[in-house]
């Protein structure tokens, strides 16, 4: 038992929070990082990973292994199909979504039991797990709490609001009916995320990547057809808050925190001001609107803003970026930078 390594497991790893986790912890030796996922690691993040493993969460065999080869302190859960993705394919979906955390949830159990200890397991939710019924109350509507309009339309949202679910089960209930129960237990803590901008990974298949969409074309002289209507707005944070709130949370005392599930935010910009910003910085190409129907069914059941008190109340949360620093000082230069030779 003491020969095994101690390690913080990544799934999800070569995702776009993916890439800010390993390069935050593992640039600074701050935790050996196992990370995993179906697709390889981009070549600069292997020196901050202690190893690597390419493979499926819905792999028991190899999920079984790793519990007898490492010591996991803290499992950061990535990996799941993004939105626009699920409904392509929801019974896919439902599979790597639910199915593969119940196999991480199962992993860190065993690893409880077997080290008498207990385990974090940090998980991303996201907006998508509200539903608000029609436009006319989600425009009514004041900034959402997390226990309000608990009915999501897509297969994503259902995925992550049922997988907070089980996390809270697996926290307080798991087998509650056994002899043997456990002292000790799984510490469940999510995050649900608007938006996510990075101005390093390309978008990957979610309803908000209108908004990256935008810069990454605008960006690379392309034109861009926004598939949602001017006047939509949603919240949206930049990947280094991003990054920073799971942190946070991870690092919070469990005495200070008064709910699993918390929501983040930072800004919540309309399609048309986030299509005026990036036409002020790249001029040239052609930003306009086509608006997919099905798509902005989808987004209008999303909250327009959402109140993050309770982050900020028990765990300082505080985002570094507010509109203008996020365009201004980390989107638009980086962008420019990443695409400078194209």
């Amino acid at each position: 038992m003491g020969m095994r390594k101690e390690v913080v497991l990544i799934t999800g790893a070569s995702g776009e929070i993916g890439h800010g986790l390993i390069k935050y912890l593992g640039e600074g030796k701050k935790a050996n990082i196992l990370a995993m996922d179906v697709m390889p690691i981009e070549d600069h993040l292997k020196p901050c990973v202690f190893k690597f493993i390419q493979g499926d969460i819905l792999d028991q065999m190899l999920l079984g292994r790793l519990i007898t080869e490492f010591e996991i302190s803290t499992i950061y859960h990535l990996a799941s199909i993004l939105s626009t993705k699920a409904e392509h394919n929801p019974e896919l979906a439902q599979r790597i979504n639910v199915e593969g955390t119940i196999n991480l949830l199962r992993l860190a159990t065993e690893q409880v039991q077997m080290n008498a200890s207990t385990i974090k397991f940090i998980y991303p939710s996201s907006i998508a797990a509200y539903g608000i019924p029609t436009l006319a109350q989600k425009n009514q509507a004041k900034a959402v709490v997390e226990a309000e309009w608990p009915e999501p339309t897509t297969m994503y949202g259902i995925n992550k609001l049922y997988c907070e679910h089980l996390g809270r089960y697996y926290s307080r209930h798991y087998r509650q009916l056994a002899a043997d129960t456990s002292h000790y237990s799984i510490d469940f803590r999510a995050i649900r995320f608007p938006g996510l901008i990075s101005a390093v990974t390309t978008p990957t298949g979610g309803t908000t990547d209108y908004g990256p969409e935008m810069l990454h074309y605008a960006a690379q002289g392309l034109p861009y057809a926004c598939f949602v209507r001017p006047d939509t707005r949603l919240p949206f944070m930049v990947m280094p808050d991003a990054i920073k709130a799971l942190l946070m949370l991870e690092a919070a005392p469990k005495e200070t925190l008064k709910q699993m599930v918390y929501n983040v935010t930072s800004f919540s910009p309309t399609a048309q001001e986030i299509r005026d910003i990036v036409q002020h910085h790249f001029p040239k190409p052609d930003i306009t609107f086509k608006v997919h129907e099905k798509r902005q069914n989808i987004v209008d059941t999303w909250p327009a803003e959402i109140d993050d008190s309770a982050a900020r109340r028990d765990w300082g949360w505080k985002p570094e970026y507010n509109q203008q620093r996020a365009f201004g000082e980390y989107l638009i230069p980086a962008i420019k930078e990443l695409y400078k030779n194209d």
